[in-house]
């Protein structure tokens, strides 16, 4: 019993990072129908962003800060303006291929540019372990899942209760009714790709330790991200949440209790279930299409 707690409790922090990444595209694409498969990719490239401040000396929160600062120009404004906003008036699946052929081109950039190797990556919590009711914790999983939780919620409550999330809500919901209600519908995207761009920073600090800096972290972190969207409801974002720990608690006990190698299998499969049995996911509402 107490093996299986450790494991739930490791899998809630693994899956509020999945949460995340997965909160980015929910948010993309109810505010602008965008799906962005460089998603995990949009996590990478700040990791090796705060690598670059760590080797030139500046501090990890310090490095962090300066990673935000530059991914919401590249990874929010140049990326909405660059691809999202010319492609998407040709409908999704170029927005689609776009970002397929974006991340491709990001991994092989960090190889070719940066370094094949994985690289350590300093941890933002001290190395402690803990003993509850006989559950060996450590830091860095309270630390990860409380600072995961508190940036989702964090987000949920930014949009639900400002004046500015409402606005974006607005957008998101109906963008002819935004713009006759006076809404600056352009700059309300912007802060999503922006939100976006902060929230893979935020992941990145918090995934790198674990996973190593590394060229390919993304891909096995973005497709995760994009099971568990597609889970918890990709047209709501407290479903990114339920999705990324229901695909991180699972997938620790089924490398506990079945096999290792099944472990990255764990989230296609929950992922080909829900699509079977509740196509719109857990919290997803059935959107009418019109045609």
């Amino acid at each position: 019993m107490t093996d299986f707690l450790q494991l739930v409790l490791s899998g809630f922090a693994t899956g509020s990072i999945y949460a995340l990444a997965a909160l980015g595209f929910t948010l993309l694409w109810q505010a602008s129908g965008t799906i962005n498969f460089a998603q995990g990719e949009f996590v990478m490239l700040p990791a090796f962003m705060m690598l670059v401040f760590l080797n030139a000396g500046a501090p990890l929160l310090v490095s962090f800060l300066l990673t935000c600062a530059v991914a919401v120009v590249v990874l929010g404004w140049a990326f909405k303006r660059g691809i999202a906003d010319p492609l998407l008036r040709f409908g999704l699946m170029p927005i689609v291929v776009a970002t397929i052929g974006l991340a491709i081109a990001a991994r092989n950039g960090i190889r070719a540019g940066y370094s094949a190797e994985a690289h350590p990556f300093p941890s933002l919590f001290a190395d402690k372990l803990f003993n509850v009711a006989g559950v060996t914790v450590t830091l860095a999983d309270i630390g990860t899942l409380v600072l995961a939780l508190a940036l989702v919620l964090g987000t949920q409550a930014f949009l639900n209760k400002t004046v500015t999330g409402r606005a974006m809500q607005a957008v998101a919901q109906n963008t002819e009714s935004a713009t006759v209600l006076g809404i600056n519908v352009p700059r309300m995207v912007f802060y999503t790709f922006a939100i976006n761009a902060v929230l893979a920073c935020a992941a990145a600090l918090l995934v790198t330790p674990t996973y190593l800096a590394k060229f390919d972290m993304g891909e096995s972190l973005g497709n995760k991200a994009f099971f568990a969207a597609i889970i918890g409801g990709f047209n709501n974002s407290r479903g990114a949440l339920l999705g990324g720990v229901i695909v991180g608690v699972c997938e620790n006990l089924a490398a506990a209790y079945i096999s290792p190698s099944y472990k990255d299998a764990v989230a296609l499969v929950i992922f080909m279930a829900v699509i079977l049995f509740k196509p719109q996911g857990l919290l997803g509402k059935k959107v009418e299409r019109k045609v």
